[in-house]
């Protein structure tokens, strides 16, 4: 009996490569892959209506239920992460020039601040998260919809390299510089600023000012009702080892608190 059941083994191995070698000949089996490629510098007419529409729906003073939540942690980024996250922080570069494979991960600290929307909204939570690689510091707004099919901005995110710290980053209002609008059924929609080129100048993007702007004011009102000048800095604070890897720090004021605070 065992040497049968080898021999029906050994005869099934022997069949792979051919059954393998007629799916490769055979192109038409393979399954059709779809890719949308979003236009992230110039979207067209019809889709600018569709994220003002959008942005102008999100309400300035929303009424939030008492569950919330607040995290904080560490997170090892690898070169493949790394190159995704430079490439949405700069849609427009060329070539890879900033999605360098150093061989080594880079460490990024963040913080996540989730409240839940309460009463008859179209919104069931929002969500809002820094991080901060050492190099970058972005800031991400997404507001999450109770109805799947409903038509809303998920994403709005800012981020800079240039600015010394976390605290100094959320108090200083950055504007936005990317907006997904996520459709039920359909491809999504983004804007984003985009840089220019070695072989051109940025590209014309003054028709698309009044979205950014907008965007812009959403982030600033939800960084004040979540309390993201004050909670960020105190929550990276407390991450273990986060001063070896922190960029410097304001040299007055008390550890975790911040001038910029609003005073709304």
């Amino acid at each position: 009996m065992l040497p049968k059941l080898i021999l029906i083994l050994v005869s099934s191995l022997v069949t792979l490569p051919a059954v393998s070698q007629q799916v490769s000949e055979n192109p038409a089996s393979q399954p059709q892959v779809k890719v949308n490629v979003l236009n992230v510098c110039a979207p067209s007419a019809e889709e600018r209506k569709e994220i003002a529409a959008a942005l102008a729906r999100i309400p300035k003073q929303p009424l939030f239920g008492a569950d919330f939540e607040i995290s904080h942690g560490r997170s090892t980024l690898t070169d493949a992460q790394n190159i995704i996250q430079q490439s949405s922080v700069q849609p427009a570069l060329q070539g890879g020039q900033d999605a360098q494979m150093s061989g080594e991960p880079s460490v990024a600290r963040y913080v996540r601040i989730r409240r839940e929307f309460s009463g008859p909204s179209a919104f069931s939570s929002v969500q809002y998260s820094f991080s901060d690689d050492g190099q970058n510091m972005i800031e991400t707004l997404v507001l999450h919809v109770r109805d799947p099919k409903d038509v809303i901005p998920s994403t709005m995110e800012d981020s800079a390299s240039a600015i010394s710290s976390p605290a100094k980053m959320v108090g200083a209002n950055t504007p936005a510089s990317r907006v997904r609008l996520e459709r039920f059924g359909k491809s999504s929609i983004a804007l984003a600023r985009c840089a220019g080129s070695e072989n051109g100048p940025p590209p014309d993007q003054s028709a698309y000012e009044p979205l950014f702007h907008g965007a812009s004011e959403v982030l600033a009102d939800y960084r004040s009702l979540l309390g993201v000048r004050r909670t960020v800095p105190a929550e990276l604070a407390q991450i273990p080892g986060a001063g070896a890897n922190a960029p410097a720090k304001p040299k007055s004021g008390k550890p975790g608190a911040d001038p910029a605070e609003d005073k709304k």
